[in-house]
């Protein structure tokens, strides 16, 4: 009970469960998530205050008789509890859509591109800086593997778009403190921007389960400042670290189908 009073637990006590934002499409997720359960609570409470109204309000007393009086049309009623669902639902689907609408706008002009590629069982990450002499002019990139979580930098305050490429199954790019996550789907790229909005190291993963050592396929997010990204950016460059890794330009069969499935579906 005492650590549940701490700042941080109360202040995600007040996203009800969402950690702090920490990307520019956090606050239109937040929103709607709020506004989703202030909604759910509202009906929650109206349909409990019936209940207990229908349970108080008409017990059997003594002297009441075995069935009590029935009725059989009551058009108001049947007309409300129709509307009421179609409204509800009508006003969620609307903030749905402009929410979405919000969090996968597109910026005209992205100051950075990451290209990242999901394999069984990590991630890949290919920094496209080869217009940035200030991160070396080249392609950098990090591979990680089931032993080693690989790390992704992203400056802060700084457009990125990332491209996502699977190279077997159907991944799913997550960081749950940017409110956001997006499939990756062999064959089918995806793409979507944002702006890291506030400076520390978070948490990254897989939301999709892809197989034996789903588990391994984590990732820690690094959003720092522009100058500390370029100089990681040309430490990759040091290391060799260059040139970018890409996934099959399409993927016919999952791992583990037989040749001649591969080659039937190929044809």
């Amino acid at each position: 009970m005492l650590s549940a009073c701490s700042s941080q637990t109360q202040g995600q006590a007040a996203r009800f469960g969402l950690v702090d934002g920490a990307s520019d499409r956090a606050a239109h997720m937040e929103s709607m998530w709020t506004g989703a359960w202030i909604a759910a609570l509202i009906v929650g409470v109206f349909v409990w205050g019936l209940i207990i109204f229908a349970v108080v309000r008409f017990r059997r007393r003594s002297g009441d008789p075995e069935i009590p009086r029935q009725s059989r049309y009551h058009l108001p009623l049947e007309v409300l509890y129709t509307m009421v669902p179609f409204l509800i639902i009508g006003v969620l689907f609307f903030y749905t859509v402009r929410t979405q609408s919000s969090v996968l706008a597109k910026d005209t002009k992205p100051q950075h591109t990451i290209n990242v590629v999901g394999q069984k069982w990590s991630w890949t990450f290919n920094y496209m800086e080869a217009d940035n002499p200030a991160a070396g002019s080249v392609v950098t990139r990090e591979a990680g593997t089931i032993e080693k979580i690989p790390d992704l930098y992203l400056p802060v305050n700084e457009s990125v778009r990332f491209h996502l490429n699977s190279a077997d199954v159907i991944h799913s790019f997550w960081v749950p403190a940017f409110y956001f996550k997006m499939d990756v789907i062999p064959g089918h790229p995806n793409q979507f921007d944002l702006t890291p909005t506030r400076v520390g190291v978070y948490d990254g993963k897989c939301a999709e389960f892809c197989g034996t050592y789903h588990a391994n396929m984590l990732f820690k997010v690094h959003v720092v400042p522009v100058s500390e990204y370029n100089a990681h950016l040309q430490k990759l460059k040091a290391a060799g670290q260059t040139g970018e890794v890409k996934a099959p330009a399409s993927v016919t069969t999952l791992a583990g189908s037989s040749p001649s499935q591969e080659g039937s579906e190929g044809k």
